[in-house]
């Protein structure tokens, strides 16, 4: 058994200044204060990848300069799922018994740190090095594949599409710490850049610096408290030449593994917080989740379903399309938010139902890798 005792998450955008520890360091600390803490008392580091800091021990070089010293403390890289799967590891480590408090967390000067060419060729290099990285194809690319492909198989739209990057926003809009806060319309994302065919500006998430970070612990701290009911994994594939059928994608694996760890169905949850580093994404995986039939989300959301006052809030802050990207801890803000929604904390953003129980759902590379998690609030 396991519990998230404590959050911190930066504002995301533009940090000048600042290096990948000080983001990190900055939420790490807001985290332990909100877990009301010391850090003496952190006996377990989990920390994620940095692209501008990429140190093969970069768990213990935060360590350091953070100024503690982990009975267990080490890195993981799995792409975006990673902010989950550290959680799902630290709710491990906890429940083993292996560390009291776990620190997890993730933060990079994306923006600042390098530049905008050494970013895109950084996150290309998911591709297959021999069939898929000499072609030139970028992270949209790969997923403007994916988009046409699924765009034809259900009957989905670009103007569908566009429908996921309005609601981001509208739920930015919020958010102090949201990177972009303007509203937009379908006509404003139809009429952005084009990037990679179908997608344009609008539907791809920005970079960001940013830094989130969250305390797992072995037992309750406050009341409401949050648990980590149950979580799983699956990974299909690495390449997207190799992507399964839409039928066998590993988002509805991880759940059902989840669902078997947790006990739960979707019918129990009452808010989500999901990936969408582009509309596709989060198109995509609401239907692979069950949350939404095929082809069917885009209509939901223009109904109010998954808006902040409808029947299935989701993504409160504004997700990685409207609050930020900036690496691992761009899907750690989405938890973040569900616990601060959970506990009664998400002030201006707060929807007006109640949360026993919400579901987080994190995509790594080209919708490879998934991380399912129910989370309960208990008292």
């Amino acid at each position: 058994m396991s519990f998230i005792t404590g959050v911190g998450l930066t504002a995301y955008g533009r940090h000048d200044g600042k290096s990948t520890l000080d983001l990190m360091s900055e939420a790490a600390s807001l985290a332990i204060a909100d877990a009301r803490l010391a850090r003496r008392e952190i006996d377990g580091i989990l920390c994620g990848y940095s692209t501008t800091m990429p140190h093969i021990m970069l768990a213990t070089v935060f360590a350091e300069h953070f100024g503690i010293r982990p009975a267990y403390c080490h890195a993981v890289q799995v792409g975006g799922a990673t902010g989950m799967a550290m959680m799902m590891l630290a709710h491990h480590v906890a429940d083993a018994g292996l560390a009291r408090h776990v620190l997890v967390v993730g933060g990079e000067n994306r923006v600042t740190g390098q530049s905008r060419d050494a970013s895109i060729q950084a996150l290309a290099q998911v591709g297959h090095p021999d069939y898929e990285v000499p072609l030139g194809p970028t992270i949209p690319a790969y997923y403007g594949l994916v988009a046409s492909r699924y765009m034809h198989e259900f009957g989905v739209t670009e103007e569908d599409l566009a429908e996921f990057a309005v609601l981001m926003r509208g739920h930015a809009v919020a958010h102090p710490g949201a990177q972009f806060r303007d509203p937009i319309t379908v006509a404003d994302v139809m009429a952005s850049k084009p990037v990679a065919s179908p997608l344009k500006l609008l539907d791809c998430c920005p970079v960001s610096d940013g830094g989130a970070a969250l305390v797992i612990s072995r037992e309750p701290i406050g009341d409401p408290a949050v648990r980590i009911a149950g979580c799983a994994q699956a990974h299909t594939h690495q390449h997207v030449t190799r992507i399964p059928a839409f039928d066998q994608m590993g988002a509805a694996l991880s759940l059902g593994r989840a669902k078997a760890a947790s006990r739960m169905d979707i019918s129990d949850v009452s808010y989500a917080g999901i990936y969408d580093s582009f509309t596709i994404t989060l198109a995509m995986l609401l239907e692979e989740l069950g949350l939404a039939k095929r082809g069917e989300a885009a209509a939901m959301v223009r109904d109010g379903h998954f808006g902040r006052g409808g029947a299935m809030p989701l993504n409160t802050h504004g997700g990685l399309l409207s609050y930020g990207h900036c690496g691992v801890g761009g899907a750690m803000a989405h938890v973040v938010e569900t616990t601060l929604q959970m506990t009664g904390r998400g002030e201006n953003r707060q929807v007006p139902h109640d949360i026993p129980v919400a579901l987080l759902h994190g995509d790594g590379g080209v919708l490879s890798s998934h991380v399912s998690m129910f989370l309960e609030r208990v008292r």
